[in-house]
């Protein structure tokens, strides 16, 4: 699924209001924490989660594969917090038309 911009727009508007629901520990990207970054989406659709990583790259990387394994769309990155969106079977956030 492709966001227009229009969309992201949309999206970064609700997700202005968010706490981060995600946040990664000590041991970083674990099995566990994809799990729960996957039940996250499934219960809200939209969701921010915080990276601690002090390293950038490596921080980078961290959320490019959180993005890549959840199959979700990546909207903002601001400083440490990934925003991301991934549409549940029965949508709960309606997306304006792109």
């Amino acid at each position: 699924m492709s966001l227009s911009n229009k969309q992201k727009q949309f999206l970064k508007g609700k997700a202005h209001s968010l706490k981060p629901v995600v946040l990664l520990g000590a041991n970083g990207l674990t099995e566990g924490v994809l799990a729960e970054v996957e039940q996250a989406l499934h219960d809200h659709e939209l969701i921010k989660i915080k990276v601690p990583e002090e390293e950038r790259e490596l921080r980078q990387q961290i959320m490019a594969t959180i993005v890549a394994e959840t199959g979700a769309e990546k909207i903002q990155v601001i400083g440490k917090t990934l925003i991301i969106y991934k549409q549940a079977d029965e949508p709960v956030i309606h997306l304006p038309r792109g």
